[in-house]
């Protein structure tokens, strides 16, 4: 086992039974103080955050030597990233030992506490620089039941779904930190599938579960990354909603795929959970019948028993209303088949690239995850307790995202992506 993931580990900062920040997680984000001040590289333990530049600063981390001094003094992580799997484990496995609560180098230090700063008094910002930002669509049951409601059931999937991984090329320069809130789109809209087209601000705004690789070290221009090599290159995961306008993207989207109907916003979660810590999660992936081409063979657990949560809340609700409880597991295509895929061709990624899952669904109706798939294509509308209904999201509905891998004793978690829907700018 690896020691940092140890369920008996205990640290000398106080953590709730129900946290997302266990010593066995240690996630890294990005947060500027609320007091003020440049943005600061921080790792989530309890309620606190620890400025890992301080330990930097003190000696505390010059042991590594995989990590050069002050690569912790930026203020994006992707330096950090570009330094590889070696260098993410000697640092995590660091800060693991100075927090522990047998360990006095860093309990028993007087000056400690100005090394931790509340999460409460952050403000959390983008935790890298995204270069670019590729979005899957790698759920067997969310493709169904689109492919079923635009196509019919005999023709839900389309010839090339099961051979490889469907994705398309998105905006980086609109995602966003979770918290942010967004404004209803604008765009072309039709009631058929032949025009002529209206415009104005869209009706059918949705949300869609996802979850995103984060890429740590990226290969050179015209070099594949194998699917047995893939997961080297990853250096974690956060949360993802990639918001969607229904009505824009139905009419925009033949032949080159989502544009202005996605473009408009991504929201994610501040803090990334490496895929060490994640590493006592792994388990099976759906059998995959036909089996994939040679490239995208693998072989072991393919996947992360991560449970995920949707919630929402209306402008005229006193508190918010799960509408979907999913798993990650679900994905047909894994992180690593997704990586493969993408540079098969040639393609470079780089540090602080960005893999989105695409809408994860499980195979019961509350697994959904999107407001298409759970009101299947408005029929079915969601009726909440103050007897509200919703078949697509309205001004002032906040949709809060969690996800969390359940240990014995500990949860290792993700925290949230939240965001708001605010009305379209006139």
């Amino acid at each position: 086992m690896n020691p940092t993931t140890d369920p008996a580990l205990r640290s000398f900062v106080p953590v709730a039974a129900d946290s997302h920040f266990p010593i066995q997680n240690l996630p890294y984000g990005v947060f500027r103080p609320k007091s003020g001040g440049a943005p600061q590289i921080g790792v989530a333990i309890g309620n606190q955050v620890l400025r890992v530049a301080v330990l930097e600063e003190r000696g505390l981390l010059r042991v590594l030597s995989q990590v050069p001094q002050r690569v912790f003094g930026e203020q994006t992580l992707n330096a950090f990233l570009a330094l590889g799997p070696a260098a993410w484990r000697e640092a995590r496995a660091a800060i693991s030992r100075l927090l522990r609560s047998d360990e006095p180098t860093f309990r028993d230090d007087p000056s400690r506490e100005h090394a931790f700063i509340a999460q409460k008094d952050v403000e959390m910002v983008l935790p890298v620089s995204i270069g670019d930002y590729t979005d899957f669509y790698a759920s067997r049951e969310h493709a169904t039941n689109v492919g079923t409601m635009f196509r019919g059931a005999d023709k839900a999937l389309m010839p090339n779904w099961l051979h490889l991984p469907v994705g398309y090329h998105g905006r980086s320069s609109s995602i966003v930190i979770s918290g942010t809130d967004l404004h209803r789109p604008h765009g072309q809209m039709s009631a058929s599938d032949t025009g002529p087209p209206t415009f104005g601000p869209s009706k059918a705004l949705d949300f869609e579960l996802e979850v995103a690789s984060v890429i740590g070290v990226g290969n050179e221009l015209g070099q594949p990354i194998t699917v047995d090599r893939a997961l080297e290159h990853v250096f974690g995961l956060v949360l993802l909603n990639d918001w969607s306008a229904r009505d824009i993207q139905r009419w925009e989207y033949v032949p080159l795929g989502p544009f202005l109907g996605k473009n408009f916003g991504t929201s994610i979660s501040p803090w990334i959970v490496t895929l060490d810590a994640l590493e006592p999660f792994r388990a099976p992936g759906p059998v995959q019948d036909p089996q994939a081409l040679p490239y995208l063979r693998s072989i072991g657990d393919a996947t992360y028993d991560i449970q995920l949560e949707v919630t929402l809340q209306g402008h005229g609700m006193n508190c918010a209303h799960c509408i979907s409880r999913s798993n990650f597991k679900h994905l047909y295509w894994s992180l690593a088949q997704q990586v493969a895929h993408h540079t098969v061709n040639g393609c470079n990624l780089r540090a602080g690239d960005l893999l989105a899952s695409g809408t994860i669904s499980g195979p019961s109706a509350d697994s959904y995850g999107s407001m298409l798939e759970l009101a299947w294509k408005g029929t079915r509308p969601i009726v909440f307790p103050n007897a509200e209904t919703r078949s697509y999201l309205q001004d002032g509905d906040q949709i809060t995202m969690t996800g969390w891998c359940q240990g014995k004793g500990y949860r290792v978690g993700f925290g949230e992506v939240t965001g708001r829907i605010l009305p379209a700018i006139v």
